[in-house]
């Protein structure tokens, strides 16, 4: 969470593949802002490869 505003790491957002079907952030934002960023578009399988190892990590680290 920033100051005034959320902020989405891109590095830690796996736009909820492994989670859900759909990025949970865009379906309760209250207002339409979230949009892709192009800069950081990932395919499918890259998005399941990062939350693999973010999970891995918070596994391993217990």
């Amino acid at each position: 969470m920033g100051e005034v505003i959320y902020e989405i790491n891109p590095d830690l957002c796996t736009e909820c593949v492994g989670h859900h079907d759909k990025p949970q952030c865009q379906l309760f934002c209250p207002v339409d802002c979230i949009p892709l960023d192009p800069n950081h578009a990932e395919t499918q399988e890259e998005l399941q490869l990062k939350y693999e190892k973010l999970t891995d990590q918070k596994t391993s680290s217990n």
